[in-house]
């Protein structure tokens, strides 16, 4: 009986004012098969830093939060 654990991120949201919401799955597994999953969900605000961030959710950043966005994201939060 072996049990493992895998973490992924099962799923990425970029809103309208470009906040980028993902969720990671921890998995896990007895003997290859899934026996229980818990969910950890997070968000990153246009311009945030992003050390630490899984690499396929910077790519997902990197593509939402262009310079239009990033300025109407901190104009919103001045006003």
């Amino acid at each position: 009986m072996a049990l493992t654990e895998t973490k992924v991120i099962d799923q990425i949201t970029v809103t309208e004012n470009g906040i980028v919401l993902y969720r990671e799955a921890t998995r896990i597994l007895k003997d290859g098969e899934q026996i229980a999953q818990t969910y950890h969900r997070s968000s990153l605000t246009p311009a945030q830093d992003l050390t630490g961030v899984p690499s396929n959710v910077v790519a997902i950043c990197n593509a939402a939060w262009t310079d239009a966005v990033i300025a109407a994201y901190q104009a919103s939060q001045n006003a």
